[in-house]
């Protein structure tokens, strides 16, 4: 019963809380039951509903864009539109410059219109046209403004550009501020500033810089006659020219300056002081003026010009002048101070100004060049004019500078060289004649060449040390030019013309000459720059007496290969007493003199007196020699033959000495026709040959004299032989004659 009791007590407290959890289970399962419900409602309603509103939000927000793009299209089309309208206006009220930028505002919007992807719009192409067209219109009327207010009057083109056509160019320029400056029309600076904003500034003032170079600044620099004359009237200022007679041929880099100044300070004046603005590489705008663009443009042709024409012709010739020069110096820098000041010319020191102060460098330029011109010229002038050169002749010269002055080391110096004395440094004299040239004929050409090289040796011992260098050379480079020109130059002529090479040799002898002192004078000066030594010529001494001498000896090579040609038609001396061969060797003999007698007039008084009687000497000997040779080889020579051949001899014997005459005196030459054996080896031996060929046996065996006498002084006893066995019929006395000879 306890039992019970007690189970039934644990069931009563147990059913409730069964009892609720089991209404928690129901509870849960309807819930469950209606989160199905929802989620089925969420999925198949809302969901759906949800998809719907955000198309049609994403729909709107696109539609918004489109409708904000369309308007700021329409807007920009209406700016673009309003450009166009505002620069018509401006245009008719002739504000060029309001205009130009309506102008540069439509080109802006239709850029950035056409910058819009997917709006390619038809009307684009339209406006795009529209554009062009008023800005070509606009440039119209610009152009015709600036041709109203920059009018040229330039020759007609046909004409050369000579100083007659020169003469027509003016320029007029309607920018003379008026006072009713309202009516009168727009001022330079608003059609000019319209120009830039438009893009067309450069073209236009390049076409204004090329016809200011071409007619006004370049005929200033070329013409010194020219003189820039100006005239301003009520509405117009004139630039033309006047002529004057000028000074000098060409004007003083002064003179020039002074024209080119006045032209631009006109330009300044009334035109080119308009400043513009420009938009800068940053994007922000600068203000430039006019004539700073125009400078630009035009400076560098102008300074090369004024290089070319005007420095280049101030630069001094002689040292002497350099000091002066520092005037043009300054002037030039003036000259471009004056154009910075009216904005010409920005930044530092110009080519212009370079050049005028470097003018050593120039001066020393200038001078060798003018040095090597006036060589050349002479080289190339005519071999035969000549002078007459003397022992004591010397170059006619400045005196040298006295070593003491100046920057020249304190030694003492012989003044000139005069040619006949010559102090070497152990102070031994020399025989007055040691550096002597004998009497003779030189083209005066080359004694001019001679004094162009003391001459500017002379300057160079005046000048700078790199001038001073500079100038040595350069006449070391005449030297070396005579070497090379002068033998090709007048080739034809030294082989041709035997007078041309007798002067050409003593041309030759007479550098030689002077070369062996040129440098001496001059060393004190000279070796102090120079490396050790170095101030010399000597070294081409040989190099010139061999070039004299090649020079003559073919010459010589030539006349006797024409001397033997001549008695190559002597038919052998054989046979004489046949009437045609006799002819023959008499016409040969009679043409060999001919010919000697022509070389001793052409090179009479042209060579030294030495050289003549050897060089006639030799050639006399040739033709001697020659007969000998052919005589002695003769194998029978009957009685009327050795009489011909012996008369034949004569006329050479009696006839060849007169073909000396060295001198124009005929009574100074007596001498030296005295004295021919001592210039003709064979004179002797042709002697001999005669009197063989008129000599019995005994005479001839008499002047062999057992091998001791004069026969056998010249020819070999084979030789002597020959002729008797030639000369004489097979006898006994013959026989025992022969013997003796041995």
């Amino acid at each position: 019963g306890e039992v019970c009791t007690m189970i039934n007590k644990k069931y009563s407290e147990f059913l409730p809380s069964m009892q609720s959890a089991e209404d928690l289970v129901s509870q849960v399962e309807e819930l469950a039951s209606n989160i199905d419900l929802l989620r089925a409602g969420i999925e198949n309603e809302v969901q759906r509903d949800l998809n719907v509103a955000v198309a049609e939000f994403t729909e709107l927000k696109q539609q918004l864009e489109r409708d904000t793009l369309v308007l700021s299209i329409l807007k920009k089309l209406q700016e673009f539109d309003t450009a166009i309208k505002e620069y018509n206006t401006a245009l008719l009220e002739k504000k060029y410059v309001a205009a130009a930028q309506h102008l540069k505002e439509a080109h802006s919007s239709l850029k950035m219109l056409k910058s819009r992807k997917g709006f390619e719009l038809k009307i684009l192409k339209a406006l795009g046209t529209e554009l062009t067209v008023q800005t070509q219109n606009m440039l119209y009327h610009l152009g015709e403004e600036w041709q109203k207010l920059a009018v040229w009057k330039l020759p007609p083109s046909k004409e050369s550009s000579s100083l007659e056509s020169v003469m027509h160019s003016e320029l007029h320029l309607h920018t003379v501020p008026s006072k009713e400056e309202e009516i009168a029309g727009p001022p330079v600076a608003s059609v000019l500033e319209a120009f830039a904003v438009l893009g067309e500034l450069h073209t236009k003032l390049k076409i204004f810089g090329q016809l200011l170079l071409k007619y006004i600044l370049k005929p200033l620099i070329s013409y010194p006659s020219l003189q820039p004359f100006t005239e301003e009237q009520s509405d117009v200022f004139i630039l033309r020219f006047k002529s004057e007679e000028p000074s000098l041929d060409h004007s003083s880099p002064m003179e020039v300056f002074d024209k080119i100044k006045l032209v631009f300070e006109v330009l300044h004046k009334y035109l080119l002081n308009v400043s513009l603005e420009q938009p800068a590489e940053d994007g922000k705008d600068c203000r430039v003026t006019l004539a700073e663009l125009l400078g630009e443009m035009i400076w560098g042709e102008l300074s090369d010009c004024l290089i070319q024409n005007c420095l280049v012709n101030s630069i001094p010739t002689n040292s002497s002048k350099l000091e002066q020069y520092i005037e043009v110096i300054k002037s030039t820098e003036e000259f471009e101070t004056a154009l910075k000041t009216m904005q010409f010319l920005k930044g530092d020191t110009t080519d212009l100004l370079k050049y005028a102060r470097n003018v050593n460098s120039h001066f020393a330029n200038k001078k060798c060049q003018d040095v090597i011109v006036a060589a050349r010229n002479l080289m190339t002038s005519e071999i035969h004019n000549t002078v007459k050169i003397s022992p004591d002749s010397c170059v006619a010269l400045p005196k040298l500078p006295d070593p003491g002055a100046g920057h020249l080391k304190a030694q003492k110096t012989s003044g000139l060289l005069h040619s006949d004395t010559a102090h070497l440094g152990n102070e031994t004299k020399l025989s007055q004649y040691t550096f002597s040239l004998p009497m003779c004929r030189i083209s005066s050409s080359v004694e001019k060449l001679m004094e162009l090289a003391y001459q500017t040796l002379v300057e160079a011992t005046a000048s700078t040390d790199q001038c001073c260098i500079q100038l040595f050379y350069s006449v070391r480079n005449i030297f070396q030019l005579f070497y090379d020109v002068v033998p090709t130059y007048h080739k034809e002529n030294l082989q041709k013309l035997p007078q041309l090479a007798a002067i050409h040799h003593n041309n030759c002898m007479y550098i030689a000459h002077h070369l062996l002192t040129l440098g001496h004078q001059f060393r004190y000066r000279l070796t102090s720059i120079l490396c050790d030594g170095a101030a010399t010529f000597v070294d081409l001494v040989p190099a010139f007496r061999r070039l004299g001498m090649e020079c003559f000896l073919a010459q010589m090579r030539v006349q006797k290969g024409e001397i033997l040609e001549r008695l190559s038609s002597a038919r052998n001396f054989s046979n004489m007493d046949d009437e045609e061969n006799y002819c023959a060797a008499n016409k040969a003999i009679r043409q060999v003199l001919h010919q000697l007698k022509r070389l001793g007039k052409v090179w009479q008084d042209v060579l030294p007196v030495n050289v003549y009687c050897k060089a006639m000497g030799t050639l006399l000997n040739t033709a001697l020699s020659e007969i000998v040779t052919r005589i002695a080889a003769l194998e029978d020579i009957s009685t009327e033959d050795a009489d011909r051949l012996y008369s034949l001899c004569r006329t050479m014997v009696e006839e060849g000495p007169q073909v000396f005459t060295p001198l124009p005196e005929d009574d100074k030459n007596k001498k030296y026709q005295e004295e021919v054996p001592v210039y003709v080896e064979k004179w002797m031996t042709f002697k001999e040959l005669m009197i063989i060929l008129q000599a019995n046996l005994q005479e001839i065996v008499d002047q062999w004299a057992d091998g001791k006498g004069p026969l056998a002084a010249e020819f070999s006893a084979a030789e002597v032989k020959s002729l008797i066995r030639a000369l004489f019929q097979n006898t006994e006395r013959r026989a025992a004659a022969l013997a003796k000879i041995k």
